[in-house]
């Protein structure tokens, strides 16, 4: 049954959320991921997943298999994790390739740069071509690939608008960090495994109205009072802080800040959520990127990387930052898990927004709706 999504697109004081078979029913999310990840700019890995040429790590992403590759030439790259010939998966757990990606089934080979070269008894024992197989015609298929700030974006159809026309507001908003960093390295990395639906995790991490119950310690400082709204529809939404705090080390020390900053960003801090899954965040002196890997219409990975403007920073201060950031993010788990959970009641119907609080979240919510009413208007046109 299709869902009736006007009332979520109806103005903030009179909208509601997005109906339950958006969190619950997997039919009716196969059509949403098919809009809103598939057809978008959606946030897969980072760059730090493959850090030395050679490097390979298979991922999946809506059930489909994935390889992220560093070649030769230092480029990362995202294929199909498939053989052209029969369809084998090529890899099956991150490893450093010495030569060629080699198909386990038939040995067919390829370049990291996804090129066919070699394919062994494909005319005969012994007779390495033919005159049927064209190999420039059997490259790994590549997928549409972007990076930003380290974070490697797909468009899985390979037909959304250049990344940097759909994201130029954010790219323009955040230009002052527009500078080299660095990955934190394996301390400031974690993973979080959260029974909920990804959207869930986004809709929370929009708006501060929860900050007072849910984080009270990050609440002691950065205050409710002390937040605004960012709001770009149809691309992004979020929030910033007035009273950003920089982390001291036992020693007094502190990392370094980025180069060049307005004063701006001497106490402000700002958290978005770039559509569909990923959610950031900048600082004066760090920023953050977090990819939401949906595991399945109940099941979501959060991967949480941070960032600095050097790797010469102290190893006990990364550890108190990605410690004091875990700290937080688990305490939204019981309310992204408590409100899938509310989503099997029946009579709830998508609830409503506070006019003064939500705006951020309403967004979002109406960005998705819109994304899946486009795409049933394209495919009744066909």
């Amino acid at each position: 049954m299709t869902t009736d999504l006007s009332a979520v697109n109806r103005k903030l004081s009179q909208a509601q959320g997005l109906p339950n078979a958006h969190y619950t029913d997997p039919a009716t999310i196969a059509e949403e991921n098919e809009a809103v990840l598939a057809n978008e700019w959606a946030g897969l890995a980072v760059t730090f997943d493959v850090p030395e040429p050679g490097d390979a790590k298979p991922i999946e992403f809506l059930g489909e298999p994935l390889l992220l590759v560093r070649d030769r030439a230092d480029t990362v790259r995202v294929f199909h994790n498939v053989c052209r010939h029969r369809g084998m998966i090529l890899v099956s757990e991150p490893r450093k390739i010495e030569g060629a990606l080699r198909c386990p089934y038939h040995s067919w080979c390829y370049s990291l740069e996804g090129k066919l070269v070699a394919t062994p008894h494909v005319g005969g024992p012994g007779q390495n071509a033919h005159d049927d197989i064209d190999r420039d015609l059997l490259a790994l298929i590549e997928v549409r690939s972007h990076i930003w700030r380290d974070i490697i974006f797909i468009n899985l159809n390979g037909t959304a608008p250049s990344f940097e026309d759909t994201h130029q507001d954010l790219i323009q908003r955040w230009a002052e960090f527009d500078q080299p960093m660095v990955h934190g390295g394996p301390d400031s990395t974690f993973t979080l495994q959260v029974e909920t639906n990804w959207k869930l995790a986004v809709e929370n991490y929009c708006e501060s109205y929860h900050l007072p119950w849910v984080h009270p310690g990050l609440n002691s400082y950065s205050r409710l009072e002390d937040h605004y709204h960012i709001e770009s529809p149809g691309k992004y939404s979020g929030q910033g802080t007035l009273v950003y705090r920089q982390l001291t080390g036992d020693d007094g020390s502190k990392f370094p800040d980025f180069a060049g900053l307005s004063d701006k960003w001497d106490t402000a801090a700002e958290y978005v959520t770039i559509y569909p899954n990923v959610l950031l965040g900048v600082h004066r002196d760090h920023a953050y990127c977090i990819i939401l890997e949906p595991v399945s219409h109940t099941q979501t990975i959060e991967h949480v990387h941070l960032y600095y403007q050097t790797a010469d920073t102290s190893p006990a201060l990364r550890v108190k930052n990605c410690a004091q950031w875990k700290e937080v993010f688990v305490e939204d788990v019981f309310v992204v898990q408590g409100m899938q959970t509310g989503r099997r009641a029946r009579g709830f119907d998508g609830g409503r927004f506070s006019p003064a609080m939500d705006g951020p979240t309403h967004c979002f919510h109406q960005w998705v709706a819109e994304r899946v009413i486009h795409q049933r208007q394209f495919q009744a046109a066909e």
